[in-house]
């Protein structure tokens, strides 16, 4: 277990894991890239903008110096938004211990590289050597990264409402540490090797969200929800499966779990952008309508590209990014996606 954690970051996320870790005696920093943003959330000792109405333990501490928030840190959580990742961890790696452990409870894919979470981090905090051959020499080869990732929406969290995720790394003395670092009683953690599987399943399971909150928005009912996300699923699980994971991550609580909460759920930021998507608003009108990132829409890009790369067929994250990214009217993508060539359920 972990002794001393500082969080990057200052979303729902990171608020709910820093009090999690406050309320189990855990030492416990955060960090905001606005510093002003961060002394408001200190002075209220409250969220506002991302998790309003629950208080933020005294134990918490708000460092927003780049150097004394990894300063002593024995574990470091990664709580960024994806495309936002690069930037932020460029800034911190100069102040960075070589040896510090980092866990990422980001969900998402970078447009640009294609890269998951915990290879942004590796390609940020890795070094060129300086000969002709180019290889990449990292920073420290202690450096080890793992996800926390699962159907874990924020406001139930902070409720103390039973929840469950899943620690992955390839570093299985890792995964453990974290899991005991996090594990409550009503919080329960399980390991997972693979690594691959989890953030391929977090980052597309928001591309499959939105299409669900536009069948809400339609009212096009249960029946279209529940075939939605079993193809949806298998969607996901052809492009990880391509990515080299495991087909049973994507049957356990980062696939199918994380996928029918982010669905379902009023809360889910990517549900409620495609419900007002479905409703008749713009994707300007729907995304001005939360302060926060809806990850999804941003992901769609990449999952598309990364199927494409891939050569998966993923036509509900096509019909998705036609939607957000052409202008293609809701009712005519999901008329597309019914009428589609008839095929096995098992083949494609």
């Amino acid at each position: 277990m972990f002794k001393n954690v500082s969080i990057i970051g200052d979303g729902a996320m990171a608020t709910v894991l820093a009090i999690l870790l406050a309320e189990k005696r855990i030492p416990v920093r955060i960090w905001g890239y606005d510093a002003d943003q961060l002394k408001e959330i200190e002075r209220a000792r409250e969220n506002t903008n991302f998790l309003p109405g629950y208080k933020i333990p005294d134990a918490v501490v708000f460092e927003a110096d780049d150097k004394r928030i990894l300063d002593k840190a024995e574990l470091v959580v990664s709580a960024v938004p994806c495309q936002f990742m690069r930037g932020v961890w460029l800034r911190l790696k100069p102040y960075l211990p070589g040896d510090v452990p980092i866990v990422s409870v980001t969900k998402g894919i970078e447009n640009e590289t294609l890269m998951r979470p915990t290879q942004i981090l590796t390609d940020v905090l890795q070094e060129k050597e300086s000969s002709s051959n180019l290889k990449l020499k990292a920073k420290n080869s202690k450096l080890k990264t793992a996800v926390l990732s699962g159907p874990t929406i924020a406001d139930e969290l902070v409720r103390k409402l039973p929840a469950t995720a899943s620690a992955a790394s390839e570093d299985e003395q890792f995964a453990k540490d974290i899991q005991f670092t996090f594990n409550t009683e009503w919080f329960r953690v399980y390991t997972n090797p693979d690594v691959v599987g989890v953030e391929i399943a977090a980052a597309c399971k928001n591309v499959i969200a939105i299409a669900a909150g536009i069948i809400d928005g339609i009212g096009a009912g249960d029946n279209a929800k529940a075939a939605l996300l079993s193809r949806g699923l298998a969607e996901i699980t052809r492009l990880g499966l391509a990515c080299g994971a495991k087909p049973q991550t994507f049957a356990g609580l980062a696939g199918l779990g994380d996928l029918v909460t982010t669905c379902i759920s009023p809360k889910g930021r990517n549900r409620s952008f495609g419900e007002r998507i479905g409703q008749g608003q713009s994707v300007e009108q729907a995304l001005g309508a939360t302060a926060s990132v809806v990850e999804g829409v941003a992901t769609c890009r990449s999952v598309a590209a990364l199927a494409k790369k891939h050569n998966v067929e993923m036509p509900i994250t096509a019909a998705v990014y036609q939607v957000i990214f052409e202008n293609k009217p809701v009712r005519k993508a999901v008329a597309d996606l019914m009428t589609r060539q008839l095929k096995s359920e098992y083949n494609t």
